[in-house]
């Protein structure tokens, strides 16, 4: 690729990001303005807003049928440039109380919050108060020393460490904030180092709880404090959270994950610390038994929030813009058009770029997608069972793109 061709590149993601920014997308704290089911909808301002993403579109009748045939309950939010295009939620909070779920609603994100511990390291790296390049050992006591000396902050990030940590004790019920630091951090030191670091072995245990070690070793708090501070109240996400198992099952503005079982009927996970997944994928888990999330991995956010926090990765608030470019670059080249960036992935898609993160749980489903091009945010949030992540991601960004499914190269 030549010069001129990496400057127009660069140049029109930069356009696109500050587009999103200046537009404001969500100003911190203000509410977003969306409608419920049976519930006009703003009109868009923008006339060439694909229909697809529109009230009545496709994305909203597909939304509509999976939450009809009950593999849908939460909340999906489309914005664009600063407006919500379209907003929907569907099911219940909490149907022990029937709360239902809004856009005021907190879910739990799983894996979709693993992007805020490198948010928060590449804060410390714009400090100066660590180098992408340190070693685990410059941070951290206590590993085994090929490990110490040879994987940097940047494999982690990227998911190319080399390392493996042992299987997590899913059945364990936490009592305490403590309790659950003091598992993570004897848990992660028993990493091994499998293969040579820079070699992409997926993102482990170890690449997301070391990262957070690191966070907390250089500012000498928690990494749930240190998040909540200086990630979510910097963007005004006043409803997000690494709240508590305690606060989970009092607080009115937080979804239970409904948990679908061997029967195939459906628990509260959070009030039946008993009952487990059977799924392969997560097997004899319950998202209920921790106490509070693992540091580098989880918490809770709503729709609007998560709309605020891509305006701030946008317009200086959290980054300055070159560290914000450099979390969502192509760092590892995956499938097709498909790449791997500091604790997510990113791809092109009908020419332009897309970044986000997905999560999923038993009972939990999460993912917000960014198009910095265009200034569209996609957010959507379940709490029940039943749902496609790449399905319902892959609905998304056909709607906003155009692109054929595939299209893209996967993620």
């Amino acid at each position: 690729m030549d010069s001129d061709s990496v400057r127009g590149i660069n140049r029109r993601r930069l356009l696109g990001w500050s587009g999103l920014a200046a537009a404001g997308v969500v100003a911190a704290g203000a509410p977003l303005v969306g409608a419920r089911p049976g519930h006009a909808d703003p009109a868009p301002a923008d006339s060439d807003i694909p229909p697809a993403t529109r009230p009545g579109g496709a994305y909203d009748q597909y939304v509509a049928k999976l939450a009809a045939e009950g593999k849908f309950s939460g909340v999906v939010l489309l914005s664009h440039q600063g407006q919500t295009v379209l907003s929907r939620s569907y099911g219940m909070a909490d149907r022990e109380k029937g709360i239902r779920n809004h856009e005021g609603i907190a879910f739990s994100l799983s894996s979709a919050g693993k992007p805020f511990g490198a948010v928060a390291v590449l804060q410390l790296a714009q400090q100066g108060k660590l180098s992408l390049s340190d070693t685990v050992g410059t941070h951290l006591k206590g590993y085994a020393q090929d490990i110490a000396e040879q994987v940097t902050i940047h494999h982690l990030l990227c998911g190319t460490s080399g390392l493996k940590t042992p299987d997590e004790d899913v059945q364990r019920v936490f009592q305490s904030r403590e309790e659950v630091h003091a598992y993570y951090e004897q848990w992660l030191r028993q990493s091994e180092l499998v293969t040579a670091p820079g070699t992409g072995t997926g993102h482990s245990g170890a690449d997301i709880g070391i990262p957070a070690q690191i966070v907390e070793a250089v500012t000498g708090t928690t990494y749930w404090d240190y998040v909540q501070e200086n990630i979510f109240e910097r963007c005004g996400m006043t409803g997000s959270a690494f709240f508590t198992r305690p606060r989970w099952l009092t607080d009115e503005h937080i979804a239970h994950p409904y948990m679908t079982l061997a029967d195939g009927s459906q628990v509260d996970a959070v009030r039946n610390l008993d009952k487990s997944s059977p799924s392969p994928d997560v097997l004899g888990k319950n998202p209920g038994r921790g106490f509070i999330d693992a540091p580098g991995d989880g918490g809770f956010a709503t729709a609007p929030d998560l709309v605020r926090f891509a305006r701030a990765l946008g317009d200086g608030t959290v980054l300055d813009r070159p560290w914000a470019e450099l979390l969502s670059g192509a760092k590892i080249p995956h499938r097709g058009s498909s790449f791997g960036a500091y604790d997510m992935p990113v791809r092109i898609v009908s020419g332009q770029w897309m970044f986000g993160r997905g999560g999923g749980n038993p009972g939990v489903s999460a993912s917000w997608n960014i198009y910095p091009y265009t200034g569209w945010v996609g957010v959507f949030l379940g709490n029940c069972d039943g749902l496609s992540l790449q399905e319902i991601t892959a609905r998304e960004t056909q709607a906003i793109t155009g692109a054929s499914p595939g299209d893209g190269g996967g993620g």
